[in-house]
């Protein structure tokens, strides 16, 4: 009995990368009991697996738990080529390779981060949104499609160098904060840090990150588009004219005026303008008195200008300037976990309340469901 109480506590342990249980991903294998020593064998997806030490370390503390075992044995070896095919199907759920998951019938809400202009904190914010929409449990996703200005890994705190983790012709994202990321700076080779692409490279590279790279189940997928409205905004909203969009300005008439611009485009592709983020916003001094560096009013005038008689947009968030939003974007450790306490990271989380909230109509798409 106690040998299958080692296996039931191992086979809970979950893969970091993928976020299930190993058990469910057949990588338990012998489970013994000799005395009060617990003989277990994993195997890995891959050699070299980044997440082995931390595996191994879950199932030695999972097998420790059971009543009676005083010493664990862990053997870990490596999947064969057939067990990381099936395994790949299995992930696929029989979902053809190469499938972008997140169509119009995909109960994954898949929300845009754009912006008129750069320089207006745009990544910032989604980073951090990203982080606190995973803090209230959502199992979220974030595209870094800001190709040529890419700084998401960076807000994140994900390590130079950090690339996907590949099982065979899938990529599983690196997890930072509870947020699985993709972005173009996990692929450049050492010394790299330029990306001088054109339009049919710039679509195939987003296209992949849609459809190579395996999120697994998620609630909200976040893409960071880069500003304006080029060649990347077209080709997201061809894959994706379902996708809802966050348009993040600054108070400044200059910044709102631009802001617009990249609202109406998503609306010429389907795509529904779900709120306004005024970033940058008036900050209140120690005694009181409040500063509106970049004036006032931007983010409400672009919520009216893109508001419609049947369907009004709102000004969602209103996020004041920040010196800890600032440093910790420097430092890769968002505010809203870092300094919670802050204006800009109450913001944001009310932000990430109001998203929640505020939800998605399912009129018109069909779902995963056979009537009995």
């Amino acid at each position: 009995m106690t040998a299958e109480q080692v296996r039931r506590a191992v086979e809970a342990v979950s893969d970091p990368e993928l976020r299930r249980p190993i058990g469910e991903l057949d990588m338990v294998r012998d489970v013994s009991v000799e005395g009060e020593v617990a003989r277990v064998a994993i195997v890995l997806t891959i050699v070299g697996c980044p997440a082995a030490n931390r595996i191994e370390s879950d199932v030695r503390q999972a097998a420790s738990s059971v009543p009676g075992i005083e010493d664990v044995d862990v053997t870990v070896g490596v999947m064969t080529p057939d067990e990381r095919k099936a395994l790949t199907e299995k992930l696929r759920a029989g979902r053809p390779a190469r499938q972008m998951p997140f169509g119009p019938d995909s109960l994954t809400r898949v929300i845009l981060v754009s912006s008129g202009k750069g320089g207006v904190g745009k990544s910032t914010v989604t980073a951090n949104l990203a982080v606190a929409l995973a803090e209230r449990g959502l199992a979220v996703g974030l595209v870094d499609a800001d190709v040529h200005g890419f700084s998401i890994p960076g807000l994140l705190g994900i390590p130079p160098g950090t690339q996907p983790t590949r099982i065979d012709d899938l990529m599983l994202p690196p997890v930072a904060h509870g947020v699985k990321t993709i972005s173009i700076g996990m692929f450049l080779r050492d010394g790299e840090s330029v990306v001088a692409w054109r339009g049919p490279m710039l679509h195939r590279t987003v296209q992949q990150f849609l459809t190579d790279v395996f999120f697994g189940d998620l609630d909200v997928l976040l893409i960071d588009m880069p500003p304006g409205t080029g060649d990347i905004a077209i080709s997201i909203g061809q894959l994706l004219p379902h996708a809802e969009v966050l348009v993040v300005t600054t108070p400044q008439s200059a910044a709102s005026d631009v802001a617009i611009r990249s609202g109406l485009v998503a609306r010429q592709t389907g795509q529904r303008v779900i709120g306004v983020v005024e970033n940058m916003a008036a900050f209140a001094l120690p005694d009181g008195t409040v500063i509106d560096l970049f004036g006032s009013g931007g983010g409400a005038e672009v919520a009216d200008a893109l508001s419609a008689p049947t369907d009004r947009v709102e000004l969602l968030a209103s996020i004041p300037l920040s010196s800890a939003l600032r440093a910790g974007g420097d430092a890769g450790t968002p505010v809203v976990l870092d300094d919670p306490s802050d204006a800009a990271a109450s913001a944001i989380d009310a932000l990430a309340q109001r998203i929640v909230t505020k939800g998605r109509g399912l009129a018109g798409r069909s779902l995963p469901f056979s009537p009995a």
